[in-house]
């Protein structure tokens, strides 16, 4: 997909809470299933989509994506968030709503081997709304941002500042030397490193892989 394309998901996607009691098309679920292999052999995960689950959320008939891998993994958070967020705007595409869910979900169907944890729920379906837009932080507050800084860099943080984060917290800050990127996030707060995951796929997108290099 396009990296335009994918700004365009990004800014139309909205968590959503309530879903319809409404299945997904076979047509549809064969995309998903075969875009979360695609992204299970790239990242070396175990995403698995559980559909027609009504027991793991509150919001009736909800569907989701759970994210697990092996627990000696010292960048799994990351990289939990950084592949969940292709799906969610994969999910986008296909014309699903979704929501990252940390807590307050109960027990899922997902299939858990010895050596593999459970790390983040993406709940996924058809929404009774599209969502709404939320409150931001400005590109100064998160990152290091001038009047003179590459187009490249500016539509980057302008992603990331259109990323998920848990409680919206936005707990993050880019640095910039040369074509050299570096983001951290905060010391205190909830799935901190998921958050980060997300920020910088989001921020790839916005500015372009080819333009940049993470220190």
């Amino acid at each position: 997909m396009k990296s335009e394309k994918i700004m365009e998901l990004i800014k139309s996607r909205h968590s959503v809470r309530q879903y319809l009691d409404k299945k997904i098309p076979e047509d549809i679920r064969l995309l998903l299933n075969k875009y979360t292999a695609e992204l299970n052999h790239k990242s070396g995960l175990n995403i698995q989509i559980i559909y027609d689950e009504p027991d793991c959320f509150n919001s009736r008939k909800a569907h989701y994506g759970k994210f697990e891998n092996c627990a000696n993994s010292n960048n799994l958070d990351e990289k939990c968030g950084f592949y969940g967020e292709a799906l969610v705007l994969k999910a986008q595409e296909l014309g699903l709503n979704t929501c990252w869910v940390a807590l307050t979900h109960g027990k899922s169907k997902a299939i858990v081997a010895d050596d593999e944890i459970e790390v983040i729920i993406i709940a996924l379906g058809y929404g009774k709304t599209q969502g709404a837009a939320r409150k931001s932080k400005s590109a100064s507050d998160v990152s290091d941002i001038a009047d003179n800084s590459p187009e490249w860099y500016k539509n980057g943080v302008a992603a990331a500042l259109l990323a998920p984060t848990a409680i919206n917290q936005q707990n993050f800050k880019f640095k910039r030397e040369g074509d050299k990127i570096s983001v951290k996030t905060g010391l205190i707060g909830p799935c901190l490193k998921i958050d980060l995951g997300i920020i910088k796929y989001h921020f790839e997108i916005g500015a372009g892989k080819n333009n940049f290099k993470w220190a």
